[in-house]
């Protein structure tokens, strides 16, 4: 069997460009999606803010400040989702292997492709225009060999762009790449690896197995197969859920008891609705806590039964929140809970968090 055939599909500013399809006045001008409150977060910023250094995951004062002519829209995820299966219904015209990232993104593995074409770029090219003529949005797409580098080349020309890393030019591609853009080196992980002399993936492809795995646990066998091209990893069309979690960022910080039992209640009491909605069933129930100074800390419990009711998750929520130390000097920003261990996973797997939709302002 040959190469795979590997494509990433990432949507180019995903809901901020909606919203300005939607709404022709927002074309070319500086939008953030997000809730214009004092702990409201960036979704997405259209590119005309991002040239302001406005960017996802950013509070939505921080980006005004930067931007003060920033529009801020508010999210409309039904409308986000629905485009996104339109976009999803245009892959599986030429493959079933679709792994979905997000709503806006996802790999295709069109190796053995429904219309049998043999060159995966003219696939994706053709994907590009199908979303831009079915959508009026753009598309930027990777192609490669594996997931790791299909990934890196998509966010290589954006906006609108298509990038191909071939195998006979993969490793140059590698070893000249700034080690911040390789999957799994996060901003904490840079700084090691600047400590250790290592910037770039040809600095990271000279460090031996036995020094990357002592530095980095297991996740230096994973560097060390990146720096080499080397990512096995299938493109995976069925995924079974892992954990179902949910988490409130406070309008003003708790410092409390009395308000952080009411809110962690409340918490509960929406794991409890998730849990319900998602069928989902585990036994292990984790607590995460991030406090005003953006420290963050989570405590776990493993029990013999499955959580499914508030009667089953309250007393084990109040039990890992009697570990937390908080005061006014040290309050809590945020209160997150996750069930997970379900019952086809192994003992003692760790809990694994997702970013949800859940929007707590009505509550």
């Amino acid at each position: 069997m040959g190469e795979r055939k590997i494509i990433h599909v990432d949507m180019d500013q995903f809901f901020a460009a909606v919203e300005q399809r939607d709404r022709p006045e927002l074309q070319g001008l500086p939008v953030a999606v997000g809730y214009d409150a004092e702990r409201g977060v960036v979704s997405t910023a259209s590119y005309e803010a991002r040239r302001f250094g406005v960017h996802s995951a950013q509070s939505i004062q921080v980006a005004k400040r930067l931007c003060p002519q920033l529009i801020i829209v508010e999210p409309h995820f039904s409308k986000y989702k629905e485009v996104s299966r339109q976009i999803r219904s245009i892959f599986q015209d030429y493959t079933d292997l679709i792994e979905p990232l997000s709503l806006d993104e996802a790999f295709l593995d069109v190796t053995d492709n429904k219309k049998g074409i043999a060159m995966a770029v003219d696939i994706a090219r053709d994907i590009k225009r199908r979303i831009r003529e079915d959508t009026r949005l753009t598309a930027s797409a990777g192609v490669s060999y594996c997931k790791f580098l299909a990934k890196i080349a998509s966010d290589y020309r954006k906006p609108d762009g298509l990038c191909v890393i071939h195998p006979d030019k993969a490793q140059t591609f590698i070893d000249q790449l700034d080690i911040s853009r390789i999957w799994g080196v996060g901003r904490k992980t840079a700084e090691k690896m600047h400590r250790m002399g290592i910037f770039t993936g040809a600095d990271l492809r000279r460090q031996s197995l036995q020094h990357l795995s002592e530095e980095f646990g297991k996740m230096g066998r994973v560097f060390y197969d990146f720096a080499r091209g080397v990512d096995e990893r299938p493109v995976i069309s069925e995924w079974e859920r892992k954990s179902c979690s949910c988490e409130q960022t406070f309008m003003t910080d708790l410092h409390e008891p009395s308000q952080v039992t009411i809110e962690l209640y409340h918490t509960v009491l929406e794991l409890v609705r998730r849990l319900e909605k998602n069928e989902f069933e585990g036994r292990t129930l984790t607590l995460k806590v991030k406090f005003a100074d953006f420290q963050q800390i989570t405590r776990s419990i493993t029990v013999g039964r499955i959580l499914r009711t508030k009667d089953d998750i309250l007393p084990l929520a109040k039990q890992l929140m009697r570990e937390v130390s908080y005061s006014r000097e040290h309050p809590i920003r945020l209160l997150g809970l996750g069930v997970s261990n379900s019952h086809s996973d192994m003992p003692g797997d760790e809990p694994h968090w997702i970013q949800l939709e859940l929007e707590f302002k009505d509550w």
